[in-house]
């Protein structure tokens, strides 16, 4: 049984809003399984598991009320510039590549947004990971390798939970005590909604899984001058984002793998940096022959946050996102991002010039599932039409 609530917003969503609203949607109750906005935004229709009496149905609208309200009042549209734009390439394929990987056996989903990689989508992944390291080779980057877990103490002190709350992944173990873990030996099973272990067997949360590979880098520079004054590193590393019911495909994972390429040190060096990473990408994607456009954007914030975080990245010019083209949806899917931070970081984790100043910070990072879905969606599954590179690449 499901029942369907059909809301007519308090405020009309603005065009470029309907996107981020319609995801915001999925964390609003647990009981929508999918949401959609008109083209016009003054419509909402939510798709919700179970029939529910009229009271739940009123406290549900009465949610998506209060984040329309908040995300969408007052909004004015952002200036985007769009600073690479190469949509006019050839495409080769116009189906949704999921359902043929599903049909080879080349992804095999574990749990919702967790994805086992096969052979062919393996090999994909590898080759734009050699792409991404000649980038990392262009500036000398040193590599590190960072841990999967994450301080949650240090994400608090850069303020992640405020700006982030909705897509946290949190890590725990059974506390030290012996009743406690017998207890769960012996009687812990999983069921349909998960275990059916109480919290109280389990430790306060002092760790998360990692939502991005750079901020480890920062961490690990906390409260110290930066000896240099300068530094190019890079790193690949799983990183973690809970989309709830918008965890479909290889477009949308729970747990992805990212390459980045992290700058630290003066303003100039960020930017001037940053823009180098842009254009030796910007010869890499045409040798691959990739169709996508680059423009300004910003990152995912939630509802409280949204309105003033994302007008002031936009309004900076702070993230330059990387949109490749989907054919099958007539869309497209950002498989990468040039980011500057300013001195956020310096500021809040206190990492400074030799001079005694706040360090900038800046990255390009890339998802690498991403980047393969976004390939087959726009090349398919037959070679002959695939790039010279990558078919050389693959025969090697």
């Amino acid at each position: 049984m499901s029942d369907t609530l059909v809301i007519s917003p308090v405020v009309d969503i603005p065009a470029h809003l309907v996107g981020q609203i319609q995801s915001k949607m999925a964390y609003v109750d647990e009981t929508i399984r999918a949401a959609d906005i008109s083209e016009d935004g003054k419509q909402i229709v939510l798709q919700l598991e179970g029939s529910l009496n009229p009271e739940r149905l009123a406290e549900i609208e009465d949610k998506v009320q209060r984040v329309v309200e908040e995300m969408a009042k007052g909004a004015i549209q952002p200036k985007v510039e769009v600073l690479e734009d190469y949509s006019d390439r050839p495409v080769y394929y116009q189906k949704d590549p999921m359902d043929e990987l599903r049909a080879r056996g080349e992804v095999s989903e574990e749990e919702k947004g967790i994805f086992l990689l096969g052979p062919l989508v393996t090999r994909l992944v590898e080759f734009f990971e050699s792409r991404f390291l000649l980038l990392a080779d262009e500036f000398g980057a040193k590599p590190y390798r960072f841990p999967t877990l994450i301080s949650a103490k240090m994400l608090d002190r850069v303020n992640y939970f405020s700006a982030f709350p909705h897509s946290l992944t949190f890590a725990t173990h059974l506390r030290e005590d012996l009743d406690i873990i017998n207890r769960f030996a012996e009687e812990t099973h999983y069921h349909p909604d998960g275990l059916n272990s109480p919290l109280e067997s389990f430790s306060k949360i002092k760790t998360l899984l990692s939502p991005a590979v750079c901020y480890h880098l920062y961490f690990s520079l906390a409260d110290h001058p930066l000896p240099d004054g300068k530094l190019v590193a890079t790193a690949v590393g799983n990183c973690f984002r809970y989309e709830s019911s918008n965890l479909t495909s290889l477009e949308r994972l729970w747990n992805f793998t990212m390459r980045e390429v992290i700058f630290v040190g003066p303003k100039e060096f960020v930017l001037e940096n940053r823009e180098m990473s842009r254009k030796f990408m910007q010869k890499i994607f045409e040798e691959i022959g990739l169709v996508y456009h680059v423009e300004t954007a910003n990152d995912p914030f939630f509802v409280g946050e949204f309105r003033k975080q994302a007008a002031f990245q936009t309004a900076f010019q702070l993230k330059y996102e990387i949109r490749a083209s989907l054919p099958f949806k007539q869309g497209t899917l950002a498989v990468g991002s040039y980011n500057y931070h300013q001195d956020f970081f310096g500021r809040h984790l206190n990492i400074t010039l030799p001079d005694g100043g706040p360090i900038h910070t800046g990255c390009t990072a890339f998802g690498l599932e991403r980047m393969v879905y976004a390939f087959l969606a726009q090349f398919g599954f037959d070679p002959s039409n695939w790039p010279e590179i990558v078919k050389e690449w693959m025969n090697e």
